[in-house]
């Protein structure tokens, strides 16, 4: 059986960027770091690799120097049933300098995407009425953060509040 987990190329903040993320979510730990010894390219005793689990999924982190970077092509959906998670799942990506972006889309300090999506949102957009799918999309697409109250709202005939 394969498994397969997501590997990270970080120039050089993997242990940090492991230590947020396990902060941040549930159910999560930092497993083992392994460091760069002498005569490696990067100094003696920074972390080479980082293996972390957050929220029961397994990640590996590198510090590989600046090579690649990240971008909006790969990201992390995080599913939220309630907006107190939606709030402190962004607040936390975003502090220190991450960016928030449109439809609950959001980037970490490190230049990781996030996507922040409450369950309900799937309920809205695959019902069986596409005037309300509709709606909520077009509730969606005005937002940053999303906001389940609003989300309901736009689709009130479908689910009751």
């Amino acid at each position: 059986m394969a498994t397969i987990t997501p590997f990270l190329w970080f120039e050089s903040q993997a242990e940090e960027a492991a230590e947020l993320y396990v902060s941040i979510f549930e159910n999560s730990k930092i497993q083992s770091v392994s460091r760069y010894p002498e005569g490696s390219p990067l100094p003696m005793g920074t972390a080479m690799e980082v293996s972390f689990t957050l929220d029961g999924v397994d990640f590996q982190a590198i510090n590989g120097g600046a090579a690649f970077t990240f971008n909006e092509a790969i990201s992390f959906a995080v599913t939220a049933n309630t907006q107190q998670k939606i709030d402190r799942l962004w607040d936390a990506l975003t502090t220190g300098g991450g960016s928030p972006s449109q439809c609950g889309w959001v980037k970490d300090r490190f230049g990781v995407s996030w996507q922040i999506v409450p369950t309900v949102l799937g309920e809205l957009l695959g019902g069986s009425d596409p005037e309300v799918a509709s709606r909520v999309m077009r509730a969606m697409l005005t937002m940053t953060k999303l906001d389940i109250a609003e989300l309901i709202s736009a689709g009130a005939s479908e689910i009751a509040v």
